[in-house]
Formats: C-alpha cells, structure tokens, sequence
C-alpha cells in the first residue's frame, strides 16, 4: 500500500530570548516562581519588529528539506499549519513557496489553531497515500504569536512564544512504515473560550477595537483542567487500538506543549513514565502549532527515536480542535 514516511525535519526559533525576569519587571511582580513552579517555563524566544512568521518557515523549511535529500523544486506542496499567518489573505504557504523557488509546488494554509501541525501532517499523508502525483510535502507548524500579545495580560504574554517545525513527508511503498491511524475531532463549544477574535469579517479592525485591545490574543474563560489530558489519553488509545497496537507500544509522545502538568497527567493515565514524552517548553514557552514538530526536531537530533520506532502525535488548540496522529517513524 502506497503511504509515506518522514524524511527530513527542522525547526527554527527567534534569536531574541526573553527570560521570566522579563515579566517580573513588566508586570511590577514575581512571575518567575510561577512559572517555574506550574508550568516550567524558563525563557521563551520573541521576533524581532522586522521579523515575521515566514522567516521562520523559510529556516525550518530549508533545514527539513536538505535534510530529506531534495530540492525545493522536487517538492509536490506545500501545507502550513498557522494562526498567525504572514496576511489574513494570500496564504503564508504561498508566500514561502515563492522564497523557496519551489516551481512545482501548490500551496495552502491550514488552521486548527495550536492542533495546526498535526491536522496538517494527517492531510499530507492521505495526498500522498490516494495520489501518485504527490511524492513529496512539505509540512509546517509555525507560530508568531508575540505579535497578538497584550504585554500587560499576565494569562497570555508570560507564555506564549514563537518559533516554526517542518517535516518532508516521502512517498514510500516500503511496509509498515508512516501513518498507522490518525484521529481529528472538535469541541466547537469552546469557540468563544479563547482567540483572536478581531481582524475578521465578524470584527474588523478600528480604532476602537484596538483601544479595547480585542485584536490581540485573549483567555476568556478557564478551560476545565482535566480536558486535556482526558481528551489526548483517549486518543492515544483510540489510535492504537486502531492501528493493532498497544499505548505502551510507543516509543515516545509529542504533545502541546502549553502545560507540562497536562502531560504529566496524560501519561499516568496511559500507566506510562513521564520520561516517554518530549518536553520543549521550559527554553521555548509555548510555541503553538510549532511545538510539536519543534520537539519532533529535536529528538531526531538527539537520537531519542530511531527509523521503526512508534511516535504519537496529539494537539489541541482554540475551537477546541484536538487532532492525533500515530506514526512509524
């Protein structure tokens, strides 16, 4: 059967590093022991003013690609995962196909917020598992959100950060390798709990939204702690079970990465150490739908999988949209 594998990963982070300290002097208070303590993180990486999402993309890009072996032009598509795009309109994937002089590529956005990446990984593996025209996709997860950050809400800009991952996913025949089950759901009711919710048709921007701040990142309301975690181990089985495997059968978890006590909490759910999950966010902060192809990046490096190792891929994001994805590596 005709599926894919992944090829080539990367990823790229701003050069600016903003550590806790930041805060505690913006905010006339200590956040850092806070930080630490719930959600560990140490220092996040912020653009620069002339600095944009597709930067990002570009390094990531390019670094996946070489290291897939091709070139831009070998490349069939191009999805980007992002609710922080380059415009509202065209597509950020257009924009880096053009940087990459990748002539043979069609491009589009996709945006389930922070599930963004992994929703985006499951769509290039079924183009390349139902089409044989498609052989190689490039797929990124890529977050600028220091750009919608009111940098006087403690809830929001004490967390969240920027940076994109990519992966080349290659056509391949060869047997038990690539996407073994995937999973996408939604709980649409949350739509309102958390967003951006200005710069769109329901709210255009004026001079008195932005005075009021609506068109930057806000917490609404609370999400129910016990969500995540709840959501993310009953996937994990589901995909397993799916796919003939076991939870315990896989050889690491790459997770949203917002709050480490979520997949701390995950994984005593599954009976499984904490250690069999990859943790980015204590130098990173949390960088959204980039999060786990950042930390995918970063065990390839690292050697903490192998060619057949089993991975499980889950995110979540605004809407709520949840999305999963088990993978022979």
């Amino acid at each position: 059967m005709r599926n894919a594998r992944i090829t080539g990963t990367g990823s790229a982070s701003p050069d600016r590093v903003v550590p806790n300290a930041y805060f505690n002097e913006l905010l006339g208070e200590d956040v850092d022991t806070w930080l630490r303590e719930n959600v560990q993180i140490f220092e996040r990486r912020w653009l620069a003013e002339d600095e944009s999402v597709a930067d990002l993309c570009e390094k990531a890009a390019c670094m996946a690609i070489e290291r897939a072996g091709i070139s831009a032009e070998d490349l069939d598509l191009i999805i980007i995962a992002t609710d922080t795009p380059e415009y509202i309109s065209p597509s950020t994937a257009s924009v880096l196909q053009d940087r990459l002089g990748a002539k043979n590529a069609g491009s589009f956005d996709v945006n389930t917020a922070c599930a963004g990446f992994v929703s985006a990984m499951d769509t290039a593996f079924k183009y390349i598992q139902a089409d044989g025209q498609y052989q190689h996709i490039l797929v990124i997860g890529a977050y600028a959100m220091s750009k919608y950050l009111n940098l006087h809400d403690k809830k929001t800009v004490t967390l969240f950060a920027d940076g994109a991952g990519a992966v080349v996913l290659s056509a391949t025949e060869e047997e038990n390798v690539g996407q073994l089950a995937s999973l996408q759901m939604t709980q649409g009711q949350y739509n309102e709990w958390m967003g951006i919710y200005a710069g769109g048709s329901n709210t255009p921007i004026t001079a008195d939204v932005v005075e009021r701040g609506e068109h930057k990142l806000q917490f609404v309301k609370k999400f129910p702690k016990e969500l995540n975690p709840t959501m993310w181990s009953s996937m994990a089985k589901e995909m397993a079970k799916k796919a003939g495997k076991e939870v315990k059968d896989v050889k690491m978890f790459f997770m949203t990465q917002i709050n480490i006590n979520s997949i701390y909490e995950m994984l005593d759910i599954l009976g499984l150490p904490h250690d069999r999950a990859i943790y980015i966010m204590h130098k990173n902060g949390y960088t959204g739908s980039a999060a786990i192809p950042m930390a995918l990046n970063q065990a390839v490096e690292a050697g903490e999988i192998e060619r057949g190792d089993l991975i499980t891929l889950i995110g979540s994001g605004g809407g709520l949209a949840f999305a999963g994805s088990l993978v022979q590596y």
